[in-house]
């Protein structure tokens, strides 16, 4: 109220970070109360919002003794997590869900990769993910990449390489990616390729 009674007109929302939770066979109630205790209670807040800020990068899955961690073999990011972009689709329609519509703005998704084909084919599924959303009548306003530039990772130091854009951490010299013109092509012609 108080931001909203100051001068313009702020949009005023929540960003929480979010994963598509899932449950093998006996996860369901562990799924269940993690969402309610780590999501829901953020989710439900965000009433009269003006926007709910979803930040995602991958599923979680459940078990009956609780989260478990990616299944052996599949793909892992730099960061560990599963290469699982159909999380992004997943997490705005529970977002959506819990909101009760509330608008929904991607502040962060991408990919922990050195491959850059790999992170063209990751944000190329998200991105379809949004485009299923948005065909069903979801308000998703808009989508963010995390991040334009190869950024210090916390804990992670400089190992992880999301960005669009390399930099060389000696000279500071810049680099776009073959990822940053294939999705500034994506913002511009408003559509993924064929």
């Amino acid at each position: 109220a108080a931001i909203r009674s100051g001068p313009g007109r702020p949009a005023v929302g929540l960003v929480l970070a979010m994963s598509d939770c899932q449950a093998v066979p006996g996860g369901e109630a562990e799924r269940d109360r993690y969402r309610r205790d780590m999501e829901d209670v953020f989710l439900e807040a965000t009433a009269g919002d003006d926007f709910f800020g979803v930040q995602c990068y991958s599923r979680t899955r459940f078990g009956p003794e609780g989260m478990l961690g990616p299944e052996r073999g599949v793909r892992l990011t730099q960061m560990g997590y599963e290469f699982w972009p159909e999380a992004l689709e997943a997490t705005i329609r529970r977002a959506r869900e819990v909101t009760r519509g509330v608008p929904i703005l991607v502040t962060e998704n991408g990919i922990g990769t050195e491959d850059d084909a790999e992170r063209i084919e990751f944000v190329g599924r998200a991105l379809a993910g949004v485009l299923a959303c948005l065909a069903d009548g979801i308000d998703v306003r808009g989508y963010v990449y995390w991040s334009l530039l190869d950024n210090f990772e916390w804990v992670f130091g400089y190992r992880p390489t999301f960005g669009l854009v390399a930099v060389n951490r000696a000279t500071q010299a810049r680099r776009p990616k073959p990822s940053a013109r294939w999705l500034g092509a994506v913002a511009r012609a408003n559509a993924l390729p064929a």
